[in-house]
């Protein structure tokens, strides 16, 4: 994979503008459905948003390692968030949380603010797209 980054832009911060991979004999494509804040048996544990996100980031862990899949794999990432405000507050945590779970490697991501989700209580969806090479 490499990191699409016109050399005259300055840098993102914790994303990347685009990734470029090329597909082998022998690859897989995984992709995650969204992931929200809850456990395995489909329980919440917090409201709290970082940790919620804390969750959703293991969830994808959890999936992608069923898929023969590792967070380096990743190559795109969304996340819908239902309060812009408190996603910004929330980054030093969310950071914490992300360099934890997936490290310093960091896909092609947006960001959407939106009016809801299903889930009452889910705060955050975030839903990824990984390349694993043969």
């Amino acid at each position: 994979m490499k990191t699409l980054q016109p050399p005259d832009w300055l840098a993102p911060r914790g994303y990347a503008n685009g990734i470029l991979t090329e597909m082998t004999v022998g690859s897989r494509l995984v992709f995650v459905g969204g992931q929200i804040g809850w456990n395995g048996q489909q329980q919440f544990e917090t409201d709290d948003f970082a940790e919620q996100v804390r969750q959703a980031l293991a969830n994808i862990v959890a999936i992608l390692a069923e898929g023969g899949a590792r967070p380096e794999h990743i190559v795109r990432m969304t996340w819908y968030v239902t309060d812009k405000q408190e996603y910004v507050a929330a980054y030093p945590a969310i950071g914490k949380h992300y360099r934890a779970l997936i490290g310093r490697h960091f896909p092609a991501m947006t960001a959407v603010e939106v009016a809801d989700l299903v889930e009452d209580r889910a705060k955050v969806e975030i839903e990824v797209t990984a390349v694993v090479p043969a």
